[in-house]
């Protein structure tokens, strides 16, 4: 099987460099100094004291790498709407496309009665669907934790957990060949007939703490250690839980359960603070933005939700880190 990361940062790293090691075909699809690191150096993935390292075959363009079996997309959320129009000639007839990407992807509500029209807040436009056939996607779900310290280099962690399903929750061959592809490299798989509810799970989960931390420049302890600022997660998540109800993606935890489970994290740095930290545009419309969008076409009341939205997008305005109004 062919595979194409697009995105070599943490995520595309970790996920590149493992199924490389293992022997699979993988090109990259990169560009500036990650694109140099790749070609001079490979793939390189710090994981504990070990560092895996894989030759690596990159390109800035898509005509270079041509059609693949697999195309893997790893990039952050705001720069998808660019990237997606420029990525045909790595689309062959057959070609499957698995966003592991954080919160709300762009193909989320396709399936939804009364969801005619993309959601403006991760498609604005619609050029993302346009550009990718729904046909196309496999859902994903990574639970893992990555970062990058240098252009080329991922470091890895904790957690090895995807979790992979068609859209429409049907077992078909190809997730079955991606579901083994990966198990090959080493990642801990999971075949779901509802992968719209897992991602809804995990983002309920990191809707919160995600932009927060990116605010205050708090870690992760921090955030939840502080009783009112917990209580406001809490009710933010209570909100996202409803809208979930009200599209087939029931949570059956309660917030606290998740605060718990996030404590256990211990003072770590959640991939929106990372990006602050770099000067990156931050992925708020896909973690928080969506889920305002779609409470509103849902008619679902979430004031909390509303002004998480607002206050994190101002701040990361002020910091020319999200687009102006």
């Amino acid at each position: 099987m062919k595979v194409c990361i697009v995105g070599a940062g943490a995520i595309g790293g970790f996920l590149g460099t493992r199924l490389a090691a293992s022997g699979a075909t993988v090109t990259a699809l990169a560009r500036g100094d990650t694109l140099q690191a790749l070609r001079g150096q490979g793939w390189r993935l710090q994981s504990g004291d070990r560092m895996v390292t894989a030759p690596a075959i990159a390109s800035e363009h898509a005509a270079d790498l041509g059609p693949q079996d697999l195309v893997v997309l790893a990039v952050k959320a705001p720069a998808l709407t660019g990237l997606a129009p420029t990525l045909g000639p790595l689309l062959g007839e057959a070609t499957a496309v698995m966003p592991a990407m954080n919160g709300v992807p762009w193909w989320f509500c396709d399936e939804i009665p009364g969801f005619g029209s993309p959601l403006e807040s991760v498609d604005p436009g619609g050029s993302i669907g346009r550009a990718i056939d729904r046909s196309r996607i496999v859902g994903c779900v990574v639970h893992a934790s990555a970062s990058t310290s240098r252009p080329g280099v991922a470091h890895h962690r904790f957690g090895r957990e995807l979790i992979v399903g068609e859209p429409t929750g049907t077992r078909t061959e190809r997730v079955r060949s991606i579901a083994e592809l990966l198990v090959r490299a080493g990642f801990e798989v999971a075949v779901s007939e509802n992968i719209r509810q897992a991602i809804w799970y995990k983002l309920w989960g990191n809707m919160t703490v995600n932009p927060i931390s990116a605010m205050t420049g708090a870690t992760g302890d921090r955030v939840i250690g502080d009783p009112l600022v917990r209580d406001f997660c809490s009710a933010v998540m209570e909100e996202a839980a409803r809208v979930g109800r009200e599209i087939g993606c029931a949570i059956s935890q309660t917030p606290e359960d998740r605060h718990a489970v996030t404590a256990k994290l211990g003072a770590f740095r959640p991939s929106m603070l990372q990006d602050v930290e770099a000067g990156r545009w931050i992925e708020l419309d896909a973690l928080v933005g969506a889920v305002h969008e779609i409470a509103g076409r849902l008619g679902v009341e979430a004031p909390n939700i509303a002004a998480l939205l607002g206050l994190v997008r101002l701040f990361a305005r002020e910091k020319g880190l999200y687009p102006a109004a």
